[in-house]
């Protein structure tokens, strides 16, 4: 058929690979089910348009085998593909038009919902009977979670089975067969829409906009031009939870359009992951040196934690911190030894399996080459249907991120550095990390005791809760080295830090006006 043909001569292997692996996904449907048990759902989207032609070819492949072999002259299928449309009153024009036209044009046996899916579902099932419904599933869309290539249907739902066979495609995998076929697909992905939902959840995707500095429209590249098919969802909208209150915010970049004024603050966690940290063998280094880069860009890191090599420990502690926290990081026990399970408890704290990610692989397989002798495709397992790779050009591997998950491969400081710095300048492609305007700190050495300074340190707080105020005792080795002439003398640091630095400074001539002259020294 013309569309195996494309593929083969496409020469690109993987698209071919993953072609066969789908075609016979189809032809096993085929065997376990007669052709009027089968169903096709279609969506009009590009994901169900792949598994329609797919469709095509392994009908007409098992058609063959019937007649003996002798391909068809025919351009039509002996056995209709038997189509279920839910006809939704959110979708857009173009996605109906688009439909119905592919419907005429590939002679579909169309039966239409116009019912809510489950509802509509059932009713049409108890008319006409179907055993397997093939679905345009892929691993990273939000119901995948869980599913394998057959399924049985969820509690509650009629009974069939689910049967996905682009289930290990990519993004660009689906653009690479839609371009390699030259098949018709929904002209709005020519208009930078990347992940069609319904009028009201989905606008172009922000990546693929064009700069225009004349001010008109804005204008989009098509959808297979996204270079990263893990950010195919950042053009629709998601349901957020702010002060209390459901709103609904669209998505652009993977930011909220939701803004917080630059003062705001945001919350980080730190959870750093070793045994030998928590025995002392092994100082952390990493963890203050991420707190004072977190510090440097507005935000307020709340906790920091080092957890057990652990996978039910480090779930927990994630799923703690995910649920107050802007941004969690973790770094350690990512690697290829045993005790290197950090994803695996990041995926259970988010309750989604490790998957094997093939993009993620090819990173890995030139990054080590054959410097690694263990199993690669362990290494290559992350959280499934959540996980996005970062990619900058200064990293060999592309940094981890699910949901509001940073996982750090970093080691060392130096290594710490780079990542953090990729962090940052991917804020300008994706919106990854915000910059927030930055802490205000005055550092006030002195000699008078902590017992002295109490009561003026609380009333100051009172009257300027909005800044961080307290003390610490100075190392005497630090201090006797730099005032070698108070030796005797109590060694107390006052710390004022906030966003307003009028507001830091006022806290500060308070602290000043409330003892005599020279009792504080600025650091």
């Amino acid at each position: 058929m013309e569309i195996e043909k494309a593929v083969v001569e496409s020469g690109d292997k993987r698209l071919l690979a993953k072609y066969r692996q789908s075609i016979y996904v189809i032809k096993r449907t085929l065997t376990l089910y007669s052709f009027d048990e089968v169903a096709f759902s279609f969506n009009g989207g590009k994901d169900s348009t792949v598994l329609l032609h797919l469709l095509r070819a392994g009908y007409a492949s098992v058609e063959t085998a019937e007649h003996g072999g002798s391909e068809h002259v025919c351009s039509k299928l002996k056995h209709p593909i038997r189509t279920i449309y839910f006809d939704n009153p959110g979708a857009f024009q173009e996605i109906n038009a688009f439909t119905y036209e592919t419907a005429k044009t590939y002679d579909l046996q169309m039966e239409i919902i116009r019912l809510d899916f489950k509802s509509g579902l059932e009713e049409l099932l108890k008319e006409k009977p179907v055993k397997a419904i093939l679905l345009g599933t892929r691993i990273g869309d939000p119901n995948a979670v869980g599913q394998e290539q057959f399924s049985p249907s969820s509690e509650g739902w009629p009974p069939f089975m689910r049967v996905n066979p682009i289930l290990d495609w990519s993004y660009r995998d689906v653009w690479a067969f839609i371009l390699a076929c030259k098949v018709p697909y929904c002209t709005l992905y020519d208009r930078g829409y990347t992940s069609i939902g319904s009028i009201h959840d989905t606008v172009p995707n922000g990546l693929l906009c064009i700069n225009n500095s004349s001010g008109d429209k804005e204008k989009f590249r098509p959808a297979y031009l996204l270079a990263d098919g893990r950010l195919e969802r950042a053009g629709r909208m998601k349901r957020m939870s702010f002060k209390g209150r459901d709103t609904m915010t669209a998505v652009n970049n993977g930011m909220s359009d939701l803004v917080p004024c630059e003062n705001s603050i945001l919350a980080a966690s730190i959870i750093a992951v070793g045994d030998e940290l928590l025995r002392g063998g092994v100082n952390d280094q990493l963890g203050p040196c991420l707190s004072r880069k977190l510090h440097s860009i507005g935000w307020a890191v709340t906790h920091r934690a080092v957890i057990p090599n652990d996978i039910d420990a480090i779930s927990e502690a994630v799923e703690q911190r995910i649920q107050v926290s802007d941004m969690v990081f973790i770094f350690g026990g990512v690697g290829p030894i045993h005790s290197d399970v950090s994803l695996a408890g990041v995926a259970k704290a988010f309750d989604v399996r490790l998957a094997p990610d093939e993009e993620f692989e090819e990173y890995l397989r030139q990054f080590i080459g054959e410097e690694y002798s263990g199993d690669q495709n362990e290494m290559a397992r992350l959280p499934e249907g959540i996980t996005e790779l970062l990619h900058h050009n200064e990293l060999p591997v592309p940094l981890i991120k699910c949901q509001n998950v940073i996982v750090l491969s970093a080691t060392t400081v130096p290594e710490l550095g780079l990542q953090w710095n990729c962090l940052l300048e991917l804020r300008k492609e994706n919106a990854v990390l915000q910059v927030k305007a930055p802490y205000v700190s005055k550092y006030l050495r002195t000699k008078v005791s902590e017992v002295a300074i109490a009561e003026p340190l609380s009333r100051i707080h009172s009257e300027f809760p909005d800044l961080s105020i307290g003390c610490y005792r100075e190392s005497r080795i630090a201090f006797h080295a730099s005032m070698p002439n108070q030796r005797n003398q109590p060694t107390v640091v006052v710390t004022v830090v906030g966003k307003n630095s009028l507001r830091v400074q006022s806290a500060v001539d308070k602290l000043y006006s409330a003892f005599s002259k020279g009792t504080f020294s600025e650091i």
